[in-house]
């Protein structure tokens, strides 16, 4: 028996990387999991699937009405869905903003809002945010990544304000650096990628990279009924990057 048993969940961007850790680990734990993802192919038969971009009100609102048509509640969301990109200030245009703050910040909040009167019907409701390291800390060549998780960060907190009274929890994850996909693909676009990946280890002071099931594991323990004091909560899980300053190891 676990905690999570019976109780529904959302899980945008389930398809992979920390989304599909996130899937895995609440269907481990009992709770009936619809991944939502523009590609749902050679997913688990166990989750209820549905082909959604965040980006598309009218995809949003149809998918969560079939998530509940199909379980008949919805518990919980788990707004994963996100894009990075790279460089300065300078470096992306207006397209290439509206696009990366499409997905990252206006899907969350296309999504949470589809979800609402649902989830208040819940006594076990709650959102949990994909953030990042990101939004507390300076990272070179990260602005326009920087500047969407930043605004994560502050709705999560609006928020958690606005739904406390209704029974709704809101929190998110601020992951560090971890192996995914994305990082993959920055990675091998690099001019030296073993160079680029030992200088993002070395960045955070347990000296590597942040795994996907230690996010799921965070943000599993921040949907769950048993964490039902805890709301409006930045949870770090990044290596110690936003609050340690160590010296180098030599």
């Amino acid at each position: 028996m676990s905690e999570f048993n019976n109780l529904v969940a959302i899980v945008t961007g389930g398809a992979s990387g920390l989304g599909a850790a996130t899937a895995a680990l609440l269907h481990e734990r009992g709770a009936r999991v619809a991944v939502l993802d523009r590609s749902i192919k050679a997913l688990p038969e166990h989750y209820f699937c549905v082909v959604c971009d965040v980006t598309d009100t009218a995809q949003v609102d149809d998918a969560v009405n079939a998530v509940v048509a199909h379980f008949g509640a919805l518990d919980i969301v788990i707004n994963n869905a996100g894009i990075g990109a790279s460089g300065d200030i300078s470096a992306n245009d207006d397209d290439e903003w509206h696009r990366v703050l499409d997905v990252n910040i206006v899907g969350l909040a296309r999504v949470s809002r589809a979800a609402l009167p649902h989830l208040r019907k819940s006594t076990a409701a709650s959102i949990v945010n994909t953030c990042s390291v990101a939004a507390t800390v300076g990272l070179p060549n990260r602005a326009l990544y920087s500047a969407s998780k930043g605004a994560v960060a502050a709705v999560t907190l609006a928020m958690a304000a606005d739904h406390v009274h209704e029974g709704i929890r809101v929190n998110a994850v601020n992951p560090g650096t971890a192996d995914t996909p994305w990082v993959g693909r920055l990675l091998q676009s690099a001019d030296d990628p073993v160079l680029a990946a030992a200088a993002l280890r070395a960045r955070q002071p347990m000296g590597r990279l942040i795994t996907a099931e230690e996010v799921a594991n965070a943000i599993v323990y921040l949907a769950s009924p048993l964490s039902s004091s805890t709301t409006g909560t930045l949870l770090a899980v990044d290596g110690g990057m936003a609050g340690l300053r160590v010296p180098e190891r030599r």
